[in-house]
């Protein structure tokens, strides 16, 4: 996180967008509260275009009211399936939308270039990390930007700011990270070589089974205290 830059754009705007690009890549923990003090001691702003903000942002559903003030949106155990669902039916779309329309293609560059780093990274060995779901959100991004349709990647940017704080702890295990990329590298292929409906299919095997680990684990996390943060009733 950093000052606000001052040159385009009205203030609260900029504010706004600083702060939901920090909540969105995780810079801002789950538990943390978004006090305007020093929510403007951080971005070197007043207090006003930081309350605005977070108004804002209240109302996108990345901010809610806690207790003792605002926090970050963390996701009720009984919403993860729906969030999930969500989340299946834009990155779905995304390839609907090529079948679909005469002509159309995803582009080989944007996703050729990552493809290239799901190869590299399945020449290493990776350990257990829970920054794994930022290369994980990476790839299916680039997937469905692919596709063409901006509308659809801004709206799973916002499903994936809301299970972040539960899909941190999914990469629990080496095998599971490996599962992960080849799977990857299959989608990307089958994308590139243009079967399109084993594609679909394909991703939608792989996002569902993330779906039953996460579900599973928040499970878990009622009892434990590490990822009880992430969650709750």
């Amino acid at each position: 996180m950093s000052a606000v830059e001052h040159s385009t754009g009205s203030l609260r705007d900029q504010v706004y967008q600083s702060i939901r690009a920090d909540l969105m890549a995780g810079k801002i923990t789950p538990t943390e509260r978004l006090s305007e003090e020093r929510l403007a001691q951080i971005y070197g702003v007043s207090r006003t275009p930081v309350r605005e903000a977070l108004a804002r942002l209240q109302s996108d559903g990345l901010v809610q009211r806690g207790e003792h003030g605002l926090y970050p949106y963390r996701p009720r155990l009984e919403d993860l399936n729906g969030l999930y669902e969500l989340r299946i039916l834009l990155e779905l779309q995304g390839i609907r939308r090529v079948i679909d329309t005469e002509y159309a293609r995803h582009d080989a560059d944007i996703l050729g270039a990552e493809l290239e780093k799901w190869y590299a990274l399945r020449t290493h060995s990776l350990e257990p990390d829970s920054s794994f779901v930022t290369l994980d959100e990476e790839f299916h991004t680039a997937l469905l930007v692919s596709a063409g349709n901006p509308a659809l990647t801004e709206a799973l940017a916002t499903v994936n700011a809301k299970i972040r704080p539960v899909r941190m702890f999914d990469y629990l295990t080496s095998a599971g990270i490996e599962a992960t990329i080849d799977e990857h590298i299959a989608i990307a292929e089958l994308v590139l070589d243009n079967k399109l409906p084993q594609a679909f299919e394909s991703l939608r095997a792989h996002i569902d089974d993330g779906r039953l680990v996460v579900v599973e684990h928040a499970r878990q996390a009622l009892s434990l205290a590490a990822l009880a943060s992430a969650v709750r009733y």
